[in-house]
């Protein structure tokens, strides 16, 4: 019997790649199985993201935006095609990444996943008394009334009528459905021994002759040459609290505020987190935030918390460990709302198979690290009908205890066989291992990547004689001593969010280890629980946030040592060599390209002219130091620049120390000007890690230091934490990496589950006695990670 000819539309089963050219991309051509997992591997800034984010997960979502209307398109962001010259084979991707959620202080786990609303349908149908509909339930929607007279036209003749409206809403009126009242120390906003004229007023931004100043110097409101101590009750009351009122100060008319609001809206409507350093001092300083009294922190109305569904409110039931309440939704019987009932079984259940179950529905959105975000948005995902699409994963085994990993490569392969494209950037051996194709980049970072080293199985890999397949099988082994420790660290009573009255005392003088599965409480009880004052220095997972202007050099402060020496070496001011000062390109104004905006098309980026893209006047390119100008500077990798300013007319010790410690976390091949944006998760934690490094810490606490590091990073990382340790200093590391316990002098083990299951001291000891023990889940892992 002759074979069936396969129909022509069947035969699209590849994503074609040709010619990628994105960031270090050097022309890549691939083909991607579809309908199978693919994983994407390689060093830290091999290329990885490039290939998968930039340039397929891009350009599918650009031609998907593009079948919407001009209209719609004008809301939406514009993405620019990426450098690559074919692309087919694309289907819908479906990124999933590890941007933190938004810090909205509104923004809690069950508003990002649909949880809330339906709990609000569910309270507003059968919750007891009955209060009004789903938005009596909502914390974002305030109670309002109102009454007037509506004219409208009917027949001919204009009528009148009186009408009146209500709306009933869930927010608490003290907090504004924010959970924490703020309250500000007016002691850090200005001296009250002083007159306004004297400089009185110790808020950032508030100079002595600027506008901000002048404001209430000029009000005429009250005296600028009296103390403020010495003002009526009347003239406090003005400085302080008085509503906006429209004045003329100085001619121009202006908008006066009183002290406190001004402060509140321009200051504390912010998000902490996207504040400037200074800023978040200040703010730090001057105010405290107190849980708001009037709702104890649940952001409800009283009358949203009084309706009850088998004696809980949503305060309640949004308070309770998600686990425990999927179990209270299972034990809900009522036909009338039977569909929604299930899907918000289905929800919940969701998180706990992801291994989410003990978060609550009220935390704070803006308080979830990298990982718990990225799973937080797979659960959108993992009961869809969509099939035949591409999911696009960052790491998604990130923050994960080598338990869950487990679990998390099921719901990869499950994604698979519901017949979807999935696509993981990783470097854990674990998800590796269980890939249908691999592609390996390399076989450097930076401008020495961007090329494919290896394309095909598992088995392939491990002989293919690439840096990936060379570490593949690497196996740090136990030590044979450990360090003795040189004091302690005493953590006493310590109980914030699941932890349970926990005393322990963390070594110091030597590296210590913190571990257990995800949600057993290990942020919460080094950075919860430190007493303040130990000379602690923290680098945690938050993210770099910097423009396009921002490179390395600035970050770390690298820039002005070498601008001062350039000035000081031509006899020039040292704000000649900033791109975003004096000397920049006045036709770019330092950017380097020239923006042009196409309105709902993808705007387009074209080298500046004038400069060829080096964003410095022309003048001040013929200024040297050590037969270089500014910019070809800033185009030297770390390496070079360490080498340039170590000797010679440019030595620049400053600058040398700077770039030594670049080296030391291993970016001795990142360019000093590349834009901070075009660099990758691991990238900017080691560029952290490198600018921390010059702060005079006694304690480094270091919270996942190998997200992002490729098999070959971690070895170097282990060195750099040794190299800290040895120099004196303690270092404390949050981590989930078996190679980083079985290196540490000491493991402090927390558990034994997650959420209200975990919260407590399972282990203390050395690495050796861990693996002997093996009492925990982690034991059993070291050990099985260990053994030959």
């Amino acid at each position: 019997m002759s074979k069936p000819v396969q129909h022509v539309a069947d035969s699209h089963d590849l994503i074609r790649v040709h010619g990628a050219r994105e960031n270090n991309l050097k022309d890549v051509s691939i083909e991607i199985p579809k309908r199978r997992l693919t994983v994407f591997t390689g060093v830290s800034g091999s290329g990885k993201s490039s290939l998968v984010f930039d340039t397929i997960a891009a350009e599918s979502q650009r031609l998907i935006n593009e079948t919407y209307s001009a209209f719609l398109q004008g809301f939406m962001p514009t993405l620019a095609r990426p450098e690559v010259d074919v692309l087919e084979g694309l289907t819908t991707a479906i990124i999933v990444d590890q941007q933190r959620m938004g810090g909205d202080p509104r923004s809690t786990v069950g508003t990002a996943t649909d949880a809330n609303a339906m709990l609000r349908i569910l309270f507003s149908r059968l919750g007891t008394p009955h209060i009004g509909s789903p938005k009596a339930f909502s914390f974002n929607v305030a109670s309002i009334s109102g009454a007037g007279a509506v004219t409208y036209e009917r027949g001919g003749q204009t009528k009148k009528e009186r009408r009146e409206f209500k709306i009933t809403g869930g927010m608490c009126p003290r907090c504004e459905g924010r959970g924490k009242v703020t309250d500000l120390d007016l002691t850090q906003l200005f001296d009250d021994t002083k007159s306004l004229n004297e400089g009185a007023l110790t808020i950032p931004g508030y100079k002595p002759g600027g506008w901000n100043y002048r404001l209430y110097t000029e009000s005429g409101l009250f005296d600028p040459d009296q103390p403020i101590r010495a003002y009526t009750k009347k003239e406090r009351d003005a400085f302080l609290h008085q509503e906006p009122t429209r004045m003329k100060i100085a001619g121009i008319n202006m908008t006066y505020e009183g002290l406190v609001p001004r402060i509140q809206k321009s200051m504390l409507s912010k998000d902490r987190e996207s504040m400037q350093p200074h800023i978040r001092e200040f703010v730090d300083r001057a105010v405290t935030f107190t849980t708001c009294p009037d709702c104890d922190g649940t952001r409800l109305n009283e009358g949203a918390r009084s309706s009850k569904i088998e004696g809980k409110s949503i305060a309640d039931v949004c308070a309770m460990q998600i686990s425990d309440l999927a179990e209270w939704v299972g034990g809900l019987t009522e036909p009338s709302v039977a569909p929604l009932l299930t899907t918000l079984r289905h929800t919940l259940d969701s998180f706990v198979e992801i291994g989410l179950g003990y978060l609550s529905l009220d935390r704070p959105a803006g308080t979830l690290s990298g990982g718990e975000a990225q799973r937080v948005k797979m659960i959108r995902h993992l009961g869809s009908s969509l099939t035949d699409t591409t999911y696009v994963f960052d790491e998604p085994t990130t923050g994960l205890h080598p338990h869950d990993i487990q679990r998390m490569n099921s719901l990869l392969l499950r994604l698979r066989d519901k017949g979807n494209t999935v696509l993981v950037v990783e470097h854990k051996p674990e998800v590796i291992a269980i890939a249908d194709h691999i592609v390996d980049l390399g076989p450097g970072a930076g401008t020495a990547g961007g090329t494919v080293c290896f394309e095909g199985s598992v088995e392939g890999l491990r002989t293919g004689g690439t840096i990936t397949g060379r570490h593949f099988d690497d196996r740090a082994s136990l030590k044979e001593s450990v360090r003795k420790p040189t004091g302690a660290l005493e953590i006493r009573g310590a109980s914030t969010h699941n932890l349970r009255d926990v005393d322990v005392d963390v070594p110091l003088g030597v590296l210590t280890v913190i571990t257990g599965v995800a949600g057993s409480g290990k942020s919460s009880l080094i950075h919860g629980s430190i007493p303040p004052g130990a000379d602690v220095v923290s680098v945690d997972q938050a993210p770099i946030r910097g423009s396009r202007r921002s490179n390395p050099a600035t970050y770390t402060g690298l820039l002005d040592p070498i601008r001062k020496a350039f000035a000081k070496a031509n006899g020039v001011k040292p704000a000649l060599f900033s791109a975003n000062s004096e000397g920049a390109c006045p036709n770019c104004n330092g950017a380097g390209v020239i923006y042009t905006d196409l309105a709902m098309m993808a705007g387009v980026a074209t080298t500046c002219e004038e400069c060829e893209g080096k964003r410095f006047d022309a003048s001040v390119l013929d200024y040297h130091l050590g037969g270089r100008d500014i910019s070809e500077v800033l185009e030297m990798s770390v390496t070079e620049a360490e080498e340039f300013f170590a000797d010679g007319e440019a030595r620049t010790p400053a600058a040398h120390r700077i770039l030594e410690r670049l080296t030391a976390v291993g970016l001795g091949y990142l360019t000093l000007g590349q834009p901070l944006t075009t660099l990758s998760g691991g990238e900017r934690q080691r560029l952290k890690l490198a600018t921390h490094m010059a702060e005079r810490g006694g304690v480094y606490v270091l919270d996942e230091p190998t997200a992002g590091l490729h098999l070959a990073d971690v070895e170097h990382l282990l060195g750099l934490l040794d190299r800290l340790v040895d120099s004196g200093k303690s270092v404390i590391v949050i981590e989930h990496h078996q190679a980083v316990m079985a290196h540490a002098d000491w493991i402090i083990d927390l558990g034994p589950g997650a959420g209200h299951d975990g919260g407590r001291i399972v282990f203390e000891g050395t690495p050796t006695d861990l693996v002997v023990d093996r009492s925990t889940l982690t034991g059993e892992h070291l050990a099985a990670y260990v053994a030959p």
